[in-house]
C-alpha cells in the first residue's frame, strides 16, 4: 500500500515553501553568505547615513531653539531698555534748567523696575526669600558674618543680593550676611598687668 502525498487533505510542502534551498556545495554557501553578507553592510551604511542626517538634523533643530528662545528674552530685555532710554530722556528735556525732579524720576524707574520683574516672571524667574531663613550653601552665598541679637546664629541675617530660581532650578544664589548671633558685652579679651615692683 503506497503512502498518500496529500496526509489529512494537505499537500506536502514543496522547497520553496519550507524557505530557501540549502546550498548543496561550499561554494554556493560561500556565495549565499557573501551575498547576505554584501546586504548587511548596505543596510548597515544606510543606517549609518541616516543616522548622520539626523543628528545633524537634530544639532540645527537645537541651534534653531536656542536663537529662538534668546532672541524672544532679547526682545523683552531691549523693551526694558527703551522705556529706561525714554524717562532718562524725557528727563534730560525736562531738566534743561538743571533742576531735576527726583520723585518723577524715581516714579518711572520704579515703573520700569515693574515692568522687568514682569518680563522675568514670564520666564518663571523669581527671587527667592532668605532674610531670617537658615544658611543655606545651596542657595545662599555667604560673604560676611555679623552679629545680631534679632537672628539666631547661623541664619540669613542680611540680603545684600536678591537670589532666583528658573521653575525649581537656582539661576542666582543670594549673597548674604549670616548671623553670629547676639554679641557678648566681653568681647574683647581682658589683658593682666604685672604687679609693679617696688
Amino acid at each position: 500500500m503506497s503512502q498518500d502525498p496529500n496526509v489529512n487533505g494537505k499537500e506536502a510542502p514543496t522547497g520553496d515553501a519550507a524557505g530557501p534551498p540549502v546550498p548543496s556545495s561550499p561554494e554556493e554557501r560561500i556565495a549565499t553568505l557573501q551575498a547576505e553578507r554584501d546586504e548587511m553592510k548596505d543596510r548597515m551604511l544606510r543606517i549609518a547615513a541616516e543616522f548622520e542626517n539626523w543628528k545633524k538634523r537634530a544639532r540645527k533643530e537645537q541651534t534653531d531653539a536656542v536663537a529662538q528662545a534668546r532672541e524672544s528674552v532679547l526682545k523683552d530685555v531691549l523693551e526694558v531698555a527703551d522705556n529706561l532710554e525714554r524717562a532718562t530722556g524725557a528727563q534730560a528735556q525736562a531738566g534743561g534748567n538743571g533742576v531735576v525732579d527726583g520723585a518723577a524720576l524715581v516714579k518711572g524707574v520704579n515703573l520700569v523696575l515693574r515692568l522687568f520683574q514682569q518680563k522675568l516672571e514670564r520666564y518663571e524667574v523669581r527671587p527667592f526669600e532668605v532674610a531670617g531663613q537658615p544658611f543655606d550653601p545651596h542657595v545662599h552665598e555667604a560673604v560676611s558674618r555679623v552679629e545680631s541679637a534679632d537672628v539666631p546664629a547661623g541664619s540669613v541675617a542680611t540680603e545684600l543680593q536678591k537670589g532666583y530660581r528658573v521653575g525649581e532650578r537656582l539661576l542666582r544664589p543670594a549673597l548674604v550676611s549670616v548671623s553670629t548671633g547676639p554679641g557678648s558685652a566681653t568681647t574683647a579679651k581682658t589683658t593682666k598687668t604685672k604687679p609693679s615692683e617696688g
